[in-house]
């Protein structure tokens, strides 16, 4: 542990350390990596895709109740990163604020709108000591009428940007890598191909061949709907990956 960490600085939210950190924060963010879920979104041509590791911790656990992957909107859906039970809590709050939009404006709420107010709640919990940060990373993914495909990412201090793919979890760094390779050719990326690629990237990354049971895909194509493929279509892609290879 540093000299700052040490002294006490790691004890509150609202303190910053002599060299300018808030440790806190930065935990946050180490909550995300000991989760042991890695994650990946990729923007296609007109699609958008999630893709995260499944995991069932225990044998007697109903596999169907087990889920990274949730609907926000009938045309904007996320993958959530970290902790399960502080991602259920931002969850609810996303969608309190997707449905509030929707009575306030009468037509559902754009995803970057939707991902700057997650943002921005969770930048106000860096400020208060009544709240800890939620040590989760939120993907979310929609089409957009104007601007088509759109992949937003939420972290605990409160940035959010958008991507043309990116990753979170403890081998994102290494998933950034692999995405930024294979999207350094421009091409673009249909839909059976953008499922694909998010595949092969976390199975790459992982070191691991994928059975239809380890991961889930969520997707929002032309018709602007997010659905999550069942474990049959997840079978069909991983099949095509093997006879390619």
């Amino acid at each position: 542990m540093s000299r700052s960490a040490g002294a006490g600085y790691d004890r509150h939210i609202t303190i910053f350390s002599p060299e300018g950190r808030l440790y806190q924060v930065e935990y946050a963010f180490k909550a995300i990596t000991n989760a042991g879920i890695t994650s990946v979104g990729i923007r296609g041509k007109s699609c958008a895709v999630i893709a995260t590791q499944k995991k069932v911790p225990d044998k007697l656990l109903d596999p169907n109740t087990v889920t990274h992957l949730f609907q926000l909107t009938p045309n904007i859906g996320c993958v959530m990163t970290g902790m399960i039970a502080d991602a259920r809590a931002q969850v609810s709050r996303a969608r309190m604020e997707a449905a509030e939009w929707r009575y306030k404006f009468g037509y559902e709420i754009p995803v970057d709108q939707l991902a700057r107010r997650v943002a921005n709640i969770n930048q106000v919990y860096t400020q208060q000591a009544a709240m800890r940060p939620l040590g989760v990373s939120m993907i979310l993914i929609g089409v957009d009428d104007e601007r088509g495909p759109q992949l937003f990412k939420c972290d605990p201090a409160g940035y959010y940007v958008g991507y043309k793919a990116t990753s979170a979890g403890p081998k994102h760094q290494e998933a950034a890598n692999a995405l930024e390779k294979s999207l350094k050719k421009g091409a673009d990326l249909s839909d059976d191909d953008t499922i694909e690629l998010a595949i092969t990237t976390l199975s790459g990354v992982l070191s691991a061949d994928f059975k239809k049971t380890d991961i889930e895909i969520g997707f929002v194509g032309e018709n602007h709907k997010f659905r999550v493929l069942s474990e049959e279509e997840i079978d069909v892609y991983l099949q095509r990956i093997v006879e390619r290879d």
